[in-house]
């Protein structure tokens, strides 16, 4: 491992250099690649040499403790020792983390679909509220939301929402967002105050660049229609809603939220993208092992992943048997703990493969 570590170091330096070089800087692609690779290296290179400071503290102290010392000295060596011996694991714990292999799609944009289950009306209403949700966790991370496609009921619940993230590291934190969503409460509609239990489904997709999903227009059938719901003069008057269809899948993305057909068609095509990387990828991962119950979460759509109990103002996540009683806040937004759990778990586990 810290052969490895110096060898980043040393590629850090001459990073380092390579960007400060003006003939570097006059070709901008290449300055810009070398400026990505810097500040991919720049943590690990940060923690690397902050546990190289410590081990030569650690000797410093032992070679204090091998000489004649007065007591009350030898006393604040050994306690600074004993400090510096307990820095120096948690930092050598954070370089095994900061060493595993990333996920190449942890830094990209996410497509996140939510979609009403069983419940009817009232899981439409717990799918509006996931979109806030997801919407001010987005908000307190300082990233940008744009919805890609919705369909709405007049109570103002959602039946089946599509909208853009985008934030660096956003699939990093949301990838495990994926699954069945389950809400137990008395619905506004119940007279009778029974408590129901009603779902919804979440897929966390991330965006696909256009390089990585090669897409034959042959294989796409394009069909545009008047909007529906609210929208204004344009809805059902002018075909702007646009459906696209890739045949060798049957894969289908419509979208009708711009009065624009233009600005449909090219988020409809993100959308596509991001479904069919998916799609490629989840194949792959497939052939590689047949098995994925080790992970935290299959990732399958169907699997119950997490349930908000409103009588009990309890959330419990039942991947990795995480609860909380702070229902109002995470519906706020307040989402850290769960996902640095989720995050923990995980690196937890690859760390314990990697052994």
């Amino acid at each position: 491992m810290l052969d490895k570590l110096a060898s980043l170091e040393k590629r850090y330096d001459e990073l380092s250099a390579q960007i400060a070089d003006p003939e570097v800087i006059a070709d901008q692609a290449r300055w810009q690649q070398y400026i990505k690779s810097h500040a991919e290296l720049e943590e690990v290179v940060g923690v690397y040499r902050e546990f190289k400071q410590v081990r030569a503290g650690m000797e410093e102290a032992k070679e204090l403790l091998a000489d004649k010392l007065e007591p009350d000295f030898r006393e604040l060596v050994t306690a600074e020792l004993t400090e510096l011996e307990e820095k120096r694991e948690k930092l050598e714990q954070r370089l095994k983390v900061l060493l595993l292999p990333k996920d190449p799609n942890d830094e990209k944009n996410v497509i996140v679909e939510i979609r009403a289950g069983t419940g009817g009306e009232e899981a439409a209403l717990f799918g509006a509220d996931l979109f806030r949700m997801y919407s001010r966790y987005a908000e307190r991370q300082g990233w940008k939301i744009d919805i890609m496609n919705s369909n709405l009921t007049d109570l103002g619940g959602v039946k089946e929402i599509i909208f853009l993230i985008e934030g660096k590291g956003a699939y990093s934190k949301l990838k495990f967002e994926s699954g069945v969503h389950r809400v137990q409460r008395i619905p506004s509609t119940e007279s009778g105050g029974r408590i129901h239990t009603s779902a919804a489904t979440v897929a966390v997709l991330p965006e696909a660049e256009e390089v990585e999903v090669e897409i034959n227009p042959n294989d796409l059938r394009i069909d545009v229609f008047c909007a529906t719901g609210p929208g204004g003069q344009c809805v059902n008057t002018t075909q702007s809603a646009v459906r696209i269809t890739h045949l060798p899948t049957g894969i289908v993305v419509s979208c009708q939220d711009e009065k624009s057909q233009h600005k449909n068609k090219d988020k409809a095509m993100r959308v596509m993208r991001a479904r069919l990387l998916d799609k490629f990828q989840e194949e792959q991962r497939e052939k590689v092992a047949s098995v994925r119950k080790s992970q935290v979460g299959s990732g399958d759509r169907s699997e119950r992943i997490r349930t908000y109990n409103f009588p009990q103002s309890r959330v419990t996540d039942h991947r990795i048997g995480l609860t909380t009683h702070r229902l109002t806040e995470v519906l706020m937004g307040n989402l850290d703990e769960i996902v640095e759990a989720l995050i923990t778990t995980d690196q937890a586990r690859r760390l314990q493969e990697a052994v």
